[in-house]
């Protein structure tokens, strides 16, 4: 059985009326509008976009509000699922430049769901151990446990990007780790975790707008980093580093997500949407007790 209508089913309610009519402002289903495809150019994506949405930033936000008690049953759900003997959990991997809105998307749209459920892992320069193990061994450790939703912030797709700007290893390589992260996706997927990857891409303008506002606000200088300049001086090369990881890594078991960020409602919006379809795309039911209810009924009454 499906949740999601499960709270829904013996009426219509004007809360009903209105969550359709906002899933109506939907134009396709972002999973298909938003899916990486041969001929996206992503330097000439328009991050100020809205792809698929014919609503406003009020409609946006309305409609994450709307689907966040759906998103948390169904997570639920996954949880006691997992908690039952079951083996699916679900992987979310965020990618995106410094300021693209990974840390947003963590708060605005993971933060919807009961934390106990969310296993988190943000991924930085390796430390010496994760560095004498080949790249994927911390990413293996970090996968989600059955019953959760993990998510990455950056991931070991940081091999084929800042390994490749930053010319941390020669060529060859990196470009071998293309075949050998789609094998391991592969095998993530077959043990039973659904893997959206979500590409936050922000314009240079905005990226410069953000770090702006991080020197010129005393509460957020701690989110700014000297180096964030190298990298934002790479722009093109970072550009370039995703088209061919979009063009290598898209695939049918983990395909990519290409979101425009330069709206943050728009993004966080969009993986709302994104990790709800995986959730619903589960199945899930609650499962059955495992004892037996008219029995342990008799007896809690007898206490």
């Amino acid at each position: 059985m499906s949740g999601r209508h499960s709270k829904h089913d013996l009426e219509t309610t004007p809360d009903d009326k209105l969550l359709r009519k906002l899933e109506a402002k939907w134009e396709d289903s972002p999973t298909r509008v938003l899916r990486w495809h041969k001929g996206l150019d992503v330097r000439g994506l328009d991050c100020n976009s809205a792809p698929g949405w014919d609503g406003d930033k009020d409609d946006g936000g309305a409609l994450v509000a709307a689907h966040a008690e759906e998103l948390s049953e169904l997570q639920e759900r996954l949880f006691a699922d997992g908690r039952s003997g079951g083996s699916r959990s679900v992987l979310l991997v965020l990618q995106g430049l410094d300021t693209s809105g990974k840390g947003g998307i963590v708060r605005h749209v993971v933060g919807l769901v009961d934390p106990q459920g969310v296993q988190h892992r943000a991924f930085g320069v390796p430390t010496a151990e994760e560095a004498s193990h080949g790249y994927l061994w911390r990413i293996r450790n970090a996968l989600p446990r059955p019953g959760y939703i993990g998510v990455f912030d950056r991931s070991h797709y940081e091999q084929v990007l800042v390994v490749r700007v930053e010319g941390l290893e020669p060529e060859e390589t990196w470009r071998a780790h293309y075949d050998e992260i789609n094998a391991f996706e592969a095998e993530v997927a077959a043990a039973g975790t659904t893997i959206v990857k979500v590409a936050l891409i922000v314009s240079k303008d905005e990226q410069k707008a953000r770090l702006t506002e991080r020197l010129e606000r005393p509460d957020k200088y701690w989110k700014y980093n000297p180096g964030d300049l190298t990298t934002r001086a790479r722009f093109g090369d970072y550009l370039d580093a995703y088209q061919e990881l979009f063009e290598k890594t898209s695939t049918d078991v983990a395909p990519w997500h290409v979101v425009p960020a330069d709206k943050k409602w728009y993004s966080r919006l969009a993986v709302t949407e994104l990790l709800l379809g995986a959730l619903r795309s589960l199945d899930l039911g609650w499962p059955p007790a495992d004892f037996d209810v008219e029995e342990q009924q008799r007896l809690l009454a007898e206490t």
